[in-house]
């Protein structure tokens, strides 16, 4: 499904809230996605926009797996396979799409918060062409500066290799299906496609806009590097506290493509959305470096981590010592990781109650706590802010293997009965 069609199923199926009224971009649409949770929000009249806004399309888990078509449990399985198949990436033909003047202003870019930077495309994925290394898509927040230009936040990643190496104009897409918000948001290496990821996930073709070759998107911005830098933010990130303001490269918009009707995707920094879309394919890298040292059973990084900074990992130990070789796997498999849990596979690892239980029945500190300084994640305030050292933490609340695991078990009710059958 492309993003019409996701949002079309969403209205089918009353998942998807419509606003009719007028709304501003500045601070009302943003106040009134953080008051919808993980419900999916339609506005159709955004002022001063040539086009409707939809958001909280990923919200949860189960909106996601309605996207892939698959059951909420098996969407770690999903992206975890879709990372090893490189399956084949379609072409199609580009159609509905229209060249318009290229501005920004009519587009709804929104003010989030009254301490931003500026307005903020928040949802847009970057789609960029390496002679040696192909295609790359990544997500990167664009802080307007004016009406044809933005300051865009890059880490020292692909898309930052790529202008090392000579790139000088990009597609910027908005809009794309639940597959490609997928794939973009993954974390594999230069030479690891994100459309083919995609492609495992869903039919996810590419097309042929304004010269540059992108996935089906409901707008396509051509931007080109201007060799400027300027300060980007404040943003309120992913921890829901403001990111800091740091000289970033700017960019210029050259060509504005748009289909007909076209759908704004926008994100709410620190929301739901942000939360899965980020937090969700961390958990596929946890299980595979985790697989490599024991028997691994699930992944969970956690929304109340911040869908980054937390994850519960769940594992049938094979012998003594598992749980810490977990916790030392899984920090390996997601640099920022600052706290992780790891439990039995008898532990609902999406319960915090029965974690909490785990914790406080199975784990003695003084043994059992893993305790490290590394470097952690940008996104974290509370790590040192020069160099970004934090304590890691990790806690084995396993089952200590030298002891009865049967005193370690939670005791079911003495007869299984259904209390709906007792009830007049």
């Amino acid at each position: 499904m492309n993003l019409r069609e996701f949002v079309d199923l969403l209205a089918d199926k009353g998942r998807l809230r419509t606003i009719s009224r007028e709304v501003s971009p500045e601070y009302e649409v943003a106040a009134l996605m953080a008051q919808a949770g993980d419900t999916p929000l339609l506005f159709t009249d955004v002022a001063g926009s040539r086009m409707p806004v939809v958001t909280n399309i990923c919200a949860s888990r189960e909106l996601v797996a309605l996207g892939l078509g698959c059951d909420e449990s098996e969407i770690m399985e999903r992206i975890a396979a879709a990372g090893d198949s490189q399956a084949e990436v379609p072409r199609a033909e580009a159609t509905g799409y229209r060249e318009v003047e290229p501005t920004l202003d009519a587009l709804p870019i929104l003010t989030h918060q009254k301490f931003d930077g500026g307005p903020y495309i928040a949802s847009a994925i970057a789609a960029a062409f390496d002679e040696e290394h192909g295609l790359n898509l990544s997500y990167h927040r664009g802080m307007k500066l004016d009406d044809q230009r933005m300051v865009l936040r890059i880490l020292p990643r692909n898309l930052d290799a790529y202008r090392e190496r000579g790139l000088t104009e990009f597609a910027f897409c908005n809009g794309v299906s639940v597959p490609v918000l997928l794939g973009a948001a993954t974390s594999f290496g230069i030479d690891v496609s994100e459309m083919a990821i995609a492609n495992a996930l869903g039919t996810s073709p590419l097309v042929e806009v304004g010269g540059h070759t992108v996935p089906q998107s409901e707008l396509v911005m051509v931007c080109e590097f201007t060799g400027e830098m300027a300060d980007e933010g404040p943003f309120l990130d992913l921890t829901e506290t403001p990111d800091i303001v740091r000289s970033q490269p700017v960019v210029e918009l050259k060509r504005l493509f748009l289909r007909d009707d076209s759908i704004f995707h926008a994100l709410l920094p620190g929301g739901p959305e942000h939360k899965v879309l980020m937090g969700m394919p961390r958990e596929p890298t946890i299980f595979h470096a985790v697989s490599q040292v024991t028997d691994c059973v699930d992944v969970h990084v956690t929304p109340g981590g911040s869908s980054w900074l937390h994850a519960i990992v769940a594992i049938r130990p094979q012998g003594d010592g598992d749980g810490r070789k977990a916790i030392e796997a899984a920090f390996a498999g997601h640099a920022s990781l600052k706290h992780v849990w790891v439990v039995n596979d008898d532990i609902d690892i999406y319960n915090r109650d029965m974690v909490e239980w785990a914790f406080a029945t199975r784990f003695q500190g003084d043994s059992d706590t893993v305790t490290f300084q590394s470097k952690g994640s940008s996104l974290d305030p509370s790590a040192c802010v020069e160099t970004r050292e934090t304590c890691k933490q990790g806690f084995d609340c396993t089952i200590p293997g030298d002891r009865d695991a049967a005193n370690f078990a939670r005791t079911p009710p003495a007869m299984d009965l259904k209390l709906e059958d007792y009830l007049d």
